[in-house]
């Protein structure tokens, strides 16, 4: 369950990464969101490393860096 959890979750941020990326349309996205959302996965990410479970750490190990570009486009597209 925590594996589909991992991979639906993870899955989620293509779409939204793509588009931005594709566009460079940032106007609908909440800045504040997008860091929220990158502070609490890489929080998972660590924590995932802590205790060793790898759906955590390869989730957030792939969610991460596409938040990461979500945030950095916004950053510099507005």
């Amino acid at each position: 369950m925590g594996t589909l959890a991992a991979i639906l979750t993870t899955g989620s941020w293509i779409p939204q990464a793509w588009r931005t990326i594709r566009t460079r349309d940032t106007n609908g996205l909440s800045l504040s969101t997008y860091l929220a959302l990158l502070i609490g996965n890489s929080l998972w990410l660590a924590y995932g490393v802590t205790i060793l479970s790898w759906p955590l750490i390869i989730a957030n190990l792939i969610g991460v860096p596409l938040i990461a570009v979500i945030v950095a486009m916004k950053l510099r597209h507005g």
